[in-house]
């Protein structure tokens, strides 16, 4: 093994990189703007700019990389290939990432995953779930993303979209669309936006009952706050957000049981407004043997998705 990899996270403002030992220290980390011009043209020799850069700054040879490993928005196959359009990258997609971006860096190793995947991977690695080995990762932030790792492998799946969990299906009588074109997803209850959705369709159904939002522009977090504070129609929201995401996670539990669940993202950081009744509704619908699957914080931050990218490059 190589002493030094690189870790990417691209979004689609900018991409986060990181520079670690391969034991997984990080030594340095910085960001670059995304440019989604052209249809992202420029992404991957921005990105080889970016890390060549830094290789000559520090004075490494290829010879001491043992690879590049970078987190995408959307499927992956076979650790190579973006299939589709990626979201929010200008329309960017249908590469072989490993295969063009290894080539513009001088054939360094390069390997791919879907952003929510590699930041499960990051988190069971050096996170929160640090010593597992099967572990669910749950992003609740604009969207829902999520990572499963069974055996310390990531599923991806047939077609790249293992891990979807924000689009299992929790409300089938749902009218409204999901950004994915289905109806009743997880996404439409459980992230950030939301939140905020429901909470303002509880308002329209409920015009004479008094809560500390009505009149407001409100955010997910207040909505959280609202209820630590004792608001009793936000605290319905919370405890219906709480139930739906409880059940999405216990069918997940069903299917692959995992050491635990991590929950990343904006929302988690409302604390245990949320944790204190997601593990209860949790509970009610998992199979017996599961009921007692800690559901934590994740720990890394956004640092999550360089660490599982490079974690992508150095394997076991």
């Amino acid at each position: 093994m190589k002493e030094y990899a690189f870790g990417i996270d691209l979004g689609g403002t900018t991409a986060k990189i990181g520079l670690f030992k391969t034991t997984g220290e990080l030594l340095e980390k910085w960001e670059v703007p995304t440019d989604t011009s052209n249809a992202g043209e420029h992404i991957l020799k921005n990105l080889a700019a970016a890390v060549q850069g830094k290789m000559q700054e520090k004075g490494l040879a290829a010879e001491q990389v043992e690879g590049v490993g970078v987190g995408v928005p959307g499927p992956v196959l076979d650790s190579r290939i973006v299939p589709i359009i990626c979201a929010n990258l200008g329309g960017w997609g249908k590469h072989n990432v490993a295969e063009e971006l290894g080539d513009m860096l001088g054939g360094i190793k390069v390997l791919v995953g879907n952003d929510a995947n590699v930041a499960a991977l990051g988190e069971i690695w050096m996170g929160a779930a640090k010593g597992c080995r099967s572990a669910v990762m749950v992003t609740l932030g604009t969207g829902v993303g999520g990572g499963v790792i069974v055996n310390g492998k990531v599923i991806d799946g047939t077609h790249g979209a293992g891990g979807e969990i924000g689009h299992i299906t929790v409300d089938r009588h749902e009218t409204a669309a999901c950004g994915c074109g289905k109806h009743g997803c997880l996404e439409q209850y459980s992230s950030a936006t939301g939140v905020v959705r429901c909470m303002k369709k509880l308002l329209d159904e409920n015009p004479d009952t008094p809560c500390a939002l009505r009149g407001t522009e409100f955010a997910a977090k207040d909505v959280f706050d609202a209820a630590r504070n004792g608001d009793a129609l936000a605290a319905r929201e919370v405890d219906e957000m709480t139930d739906t995401l409880g059940m999405a996670l216990a069918n997940v539990a069903n299917t692959v049981d995992p050491e635990m669940f991590m929950i990343g993202g904006g929302v988690s950081r409302a604390g245990e407004v949320l944790f204190a009744p997601l593990r209860e509704h949790f509970k009610v619908y998992a199979f017996k043997s599961c009921r007692e699957t800690p559901i934590v914080p994740a720990i890394l931050g956004n640092d999550a998705g360089i660490y599982g990218s490079v974690r992508l490059i150095v394997g076991e």
